[in-house]
């Protein structure tokens, strides 16, 4: 079997890393790395870390708007696909790497298998959601990481070609649990137990002053240390909007997988904007603060271990507060049990 993967984005290459390691035992892979994520912490710390085999193509698309870079994806990946005559596209998540590798896949008539397909935000406000929607639309393999997320399609009227698989992310975090050290926590100057993790980046948060300058105001009401990997789009927006950095807030360049596992591992409560992060602090039994609206990963909100708050200042330290109080007793296995890739890989051969 011959399969092209695409990726583009830093969540993706974590998703890919067990896959792909699946995939090659016996089968061929051309990886194909759009360049969505393009900055060496970004990117090409994560290949070495996970060892994933170096991209077959780097399309190098880079900085620019969703629409051009859909664009220049779909023009580039054509005559990979036409020369190449894969099997199936592999694609992942809800990047525009992902609609991109879809709509190609489509286009071509070469069968599109999507991983962590069926998650809905129900927000269409979010770039994100409009492509995984219409990615899983234009599938023809749908691999979902929950049954939520299968029941979400089954709503949508997609049930051909839906799998229940588990999700890959908790594939390379069991994979790679046990290689993590609290070296990054001794150069950042934290204890574990004794400080905050958070992550912020989505547009929401970033390209207005009005959300940022909240969230930083409850980050300044914590009373621990705040540990913040920085990605550079937050860099940008404090600068642009000239917001002062309290002193309990450490700001840290963008970190590899394994010291953003070790990280998570040890905070007392995540607050963050990402979706797999919500995911990964509940497999690691960390509380999760949610400074959104909505989420995706409904499952971890009903099980009592993540707060939705959006931006809000009094909205976080509640959360915060609240997440301190107590841990919930239950945590259930809703992700599986670290062998979606080997599942993704049998359904790909027909096995």
């Amino acid at each position: 079997m011959r399969v092209i993967t695409i990726v583009g984005a830093r969540p993706q290459f974590i998703k890919a890393s067990p896959v792909s390691r699946a995939l090659r035992q016996q089968h061929t892979e051309i990886l194909v790395h759009t360049g969505q994520h393009y900055d060496p912490d970004m990117s090409d710390v994560f290949f070495d870390e996970l060892a994933i085999p170096r991209p077959d193509v780097n399309l190098g698309v880079g900085a620019l708007s969703n629409l051009e870079q859909i664009a220049h994806m779909i023009l580039a990946l054509q005559p990979i696909a036409l020369q190449e005559k894969p099997d199936y596209l592999l694609i992942y998540g809800d990047t525009n790497s992902t609609l991109a590798g879809a709509l190609v896949g489509r286009a071509l008539g070469i069968p599109v298998a999507h991983v962590e397909a069926g998650l809905r935000s129900y927000n269409r406000a979010m770039p994100e959601e409009n492509n995984r929607v219409l990615t899983d639309h234009i599938s023809s393999l749908l691999f979902c990481p929950t049954d939520v997320a299968q029941a979400n399609l089954a709503r949508e009227g997609i049930t051909e070609g839906v799998r229940v698989v588990g999700d890959v992310m908790i594939d390379a975090l069991l994979q790679n649990r046990a290689r993590t050290s609290d070296r990054v926590l001794r150069e950042t100057g934290v204890t574990a137990g004794e400080y905050f993790l958070a992550t912020v980046h989505r547009p929401a948060n970033t390209d207005a002053a009005e959300p940022l300058a909240s969230i930083f105001a409850a980050f300044a009401a914590l009373d621990r240390p705040v540990v913040l990997p920085a990605h550079p789009r937050l860099r940008k927006a404090l600068e642009r909007f000239a917001i002062a950095l309290p002193a309990n807030v450490i700001i840290i360049p963008p970190v590899g997988y394994l010291d953003m596992l070790s990280l998570s591992q040890a905070a007392c409560v995540i607050l963050t904007d990402s979706g797999g992060l919500q995911k990964e602090a509940y497999a690691l039994g960390v509380p999760c603060v949610t400074m959104r609206t909505e989420t995706e990963w409904v499952e971890t909100v009903d099980a009592g271990w993540n707060r939705i708050v959006g931006a809000d200042t009094g909205a976080i330290s509640a959360g915060v507060a609240a997440a301190l109080a107590a841990r919930p007793a239950a945590h259930p296995d809703f992700y599986g049990d670290g062998h979606a890739s080997e599942r993704i890989i049998a359904a790909l051969t027909g096995a």
